[in-house]
């Protein structure tokens, strides 16, 4: 039967066993070794459990002697099954898996292990690496083999009860000795390698192990089924070890074995262990812990805390502590906390007169949850993080992990405050499945080795695993690196979920700070949030139609800017402050001559003109193309500028036409508030316009038909931003 199995397809094997028919195996047992119950202990467990496999872990409460490495191993392994196999050692059709468990999983079941097993045809089956440990000098002793990997794995082996006993009978050693040794010299004396039947699974077919084979290994989705694939040997192995450095690889892999995610069902596991906030009162609402952190000039901080604040959680169980690094946010951020600060539990603020460095302040926001009690979870917030989605909070505690972020991108760009794998230098490598998880074609919640910007802890592991003051320094790694270092090596694992579109991270890389409203210059860098910040909130309704009024006739009328918008184009002009004289000589047009003078300020000269270009291309060529049909506009434009009219400067404007194909005409404050009169007059129709309406624009032609004026301003200030189009 053995050559017929060969040949059979792989196909074969996957089909063999499936979650619901797959039963216990009565003369199988898995012993492993686990001193504490660590989140990879667990993964190992519901992998296990997934096949319906038989689990007896031993030692869990001991301390652990052996190696540096947190998982277990060594002596202390070989102890315990020494001890463990004395109640089976007479149990001849027993068979019994030993295999490491913090970084192993099972990718299938008791049926397949078996079958493979027995084809290998001895009593004691070792796991086989590309790699010799501990002893290189032992390299030569080794049986030659022409076909597959030729060094004993001590983290899984599997065999008759019987045999196993023979084989730990002769240990006499101590915890922190090495166990790979101990089986390395029993494997390499030829006589008790006969007696007791040894065996290594040269060409994985049982086992994989990770170390010196990352090159071998891929994923092999089929039929809603997830393996790993030994390309060398073309077999599928049942168990996966992420023995030495391959910890992270194997994370990768248990993302999606044991069928835990798959392209035709997604993500089955997303749903486990749940934390349910539903029909929990506020009052009873777990207290979290804010961390904000402010460390650059950062563009949008308004709409950051705008962000924050509409968070869907009570800021009665919210504590807050900022951290702000930088003077020119300081009035900013000042202002949100003697406005709002109130409405928390408490709060912290500490500010750049203290001069408190990146890595020392997060310490200090994570240390404030550790250090108490009541706070179940703490969650930190860069600035650059514009947080959309209002249940984000709700949504984190709910998935129930140790360590979990939100997936954010950058706008249009791969970047993202996540790394699906790690370089051998520690840092950034793609993943094959980073692209796919970043596009949204995978969706899950996703083991990482890297997150950062934001990302939510509970308490309990700031007091347990994660109870070191100092996670934020790690050799000389920037602090998000430092503190994914440290928590990877305390086992805890860190989760992304890009369940739902959290929101987005700001560009920080062209901010400029030279301006009064510098976030106006940002409509290239980050588009989504100036959009949010400077476009009217019905400027949609307006391009699909149901939101323009015509006034008069070939004269459109629709909402285009925000109050912000309208506010801080002016305040920038006055800041600016060099308005024209309003007569007709003019250094700053071609000829120097200005027909129709005003008092204005054009937007090169508070070099607005490329983001006022692109203003114009992105929110006005679409309506232009709207209301006026066959017409197809590039939104070029020679003169753009804000006018300022008052009674005692330049209360009006005579009778013209404009230099343009189009014009637009955005009012940017408010008629019977801010001034009173003005307005504009279309002369061939005799139709006036006299109360503008702020954030508003008339959109109007500007040559030969559309002969208009500008009516009288009679008290106050009047301010109006005009464009060209197409001269």
């Amino acid at each position: 039967m053995r050559p017929l199995l060969l040949l059979a397809p792989l196909g074969w094997l996957l089909l063999a066993e499936t979650k619901g028919d797959a039963k216990p195996e009565d003369n199988l047992l898995v012993l492993t070794v686990a001193t504490k119950e660590t989140e990879g202990f667990r993964r190992f467990k519901r992998s296990a459990q997934f096949f319906n496999y038989k689990i007896k872990a031993l030692g869990l409460g001991e301390d652990w002697h052996g190696e540096k490495e947190a998982s277990a191993g060594g002596g202390l392994k070989v102890r315990l099954l020494k001890k463990a196999l004395e109640k089976h050692a007479d149990k001849e059709n027993l068979v019994i898996l030993f295999t490491d468990s913090y970084d192993v999983v099972f990718a299938s079941g008791p049926r397949e292990l078996l079958k493979k097993f027995r084809q290998a045809r001895s009593q004691v089956v070792f796991s086989a690496e590309e790699l010799i440990y501990p002893d290189r000098r032992l390299e030569a002793k080794y049986p030659v083999v022409s076909d597959g990997k030729r060094f004993l794995g001590s983290g899984g082996f599997i065999g008759y009860a019987p045999n196993l006993s023979k084989l730990v009978a002769e240990w006499e050693g101590q915890d922190s000795d090495s166990d790979q040794l101990f089986y390395t010299r029993i494997f390499l004396d030829p006589e008790k390698r006969e007696q007791i039947n040894i065996t290594l699974d040269h060409r994985c077919r049982i086992f994989q192990n990770l170390d010196g084979a990352l090159d071998e290994v891929v994923l092999k989705f089929e039929m809603g089924q997830v393996r790993a694939r030994n390309l060398a040997y073309d077999t599928l192995p049942v168990l996966i070890h992420g023995n030495g450095p391959t910890k992270l690889q194997l994370n990768y892999l248990a993302n999606y074995i044991p069928r835990f995610w798959t392209f035709e069902t997604g993500c089955a596991v997303c749903d486990e262990g749940l934390r349910s906030l539903k029909g929990i009162g506020d009052e009873a609402l777990p207290t979290v812990l804010v961390g904000v952190f402010i460390e650059q000039p950062t563009p949008f901080l308004s709409l950051f805390f705008q962000r924050l604040l509409r968070l869907h959680y009570p800021r009665k169980r919210m504590r807050l502590f900022i951290h702000n690094h930088e003077q020119h946010h300081k009035a900013q951020v000042e202002q949100f906390l003697a406005e709002h600060g109130g409405e928390y539990q408490s709060m912290k603020l500490v500010g750049p007169e203290v001069r408190v460095a990146n890595a020392d302040a997060r310490n200090m926001g994570a240390d404030l949850c550790r250090q108490d009690r009541g706070c179940t979870y703490y969650f930190s917030v860069d600035a650059d993080v514009a947080l959309t989605e209002p249940k984000t909070l709700r949504l984190l505690i709910e998935q129930n992990k140790n360590v979990i972020a939100p997936l954010m991108t950058r706008h249009g760009r791969l970047w993202s405050n996540f790394w699906g794998a790690l370089s051998a230098d520690g840092y950034y490598a793609r993943s094959e499945d980073y692209v796919d998880i970043v596009q949204g074609r995978r969706v899950g919640v996703w083991n990482v080795p890297y997150i950062s910007n934001i990302y939510l802890i509970k308490g309990s592991a700031l007091r347990a695993e994660l109870q070191q003051t100092d996670l934020f320094h790690h050799r000389k790694l920037d602090p998000d690196m430092s503190f994914c270092a440290n928590v990877r090596q305390q086992d805890v694992f860190m989760f992304l979920t890009n369940r739902h579109a959290f929101g987005h991270l700001l560009s920080l890389d062209s901010y400029q700070t030279t301006h009064l409203h510098n976030d106006l210059w940002e409509v290239f860098s980050n588009p989504e949030d100036w959009k949010e910040k400077y476009i009217h909130e019905n400027y949609t309704k307006a391009l699909a139609g149901k939101l323009v009024e015509t006034p008069c006739p070939d004269v459109y009328w629709f909402p285009i800017f925000t109050e912000t918008a309208c506010d801080e184009l002016v305040e920038e002009m006055e800041h600016y402050g060099q308005w024209s004289l309003g007569d007709n000589k003019d250094n700053r047009i071609q000829g120097g001559y200005e027909n129709v003078p005003t008092i204005d300020i054009h937007m090169n000269q508070i070099s607005f003109e490329r983001e006022w270009h692109k203003f114009l291309v992105e929110y006005i060529a679409p309506m232009t193309e709207k209301l006026y049909p066959g017409y197809y506009t590039r939104a070029q434009f020679d003169l753009a500028f804000v006018v300022r009219y008052k009674p005692d400067e330049q209360p009006s404007l005579m009778p013209h036409h404009d230099a343009s194909t189009f014009t637009i005409n955005i009012a940017l404050n408010r008629v019977g508030v801010d001034y009173e009169g003005g307005g504009c007059r279309f002369l061939r129709y005799n139709c006036s316009i006299r109360a503008p309406r702020k954030g508003w624009t008339l959109m109007h032609p500007g040559r030969l038909t559309h002969y208009h004026e500008g009516l009288p301003t009679t008290k106050g200030t009047r301010y109006i931003a005009v464009s060209f189009v197409d001269p």
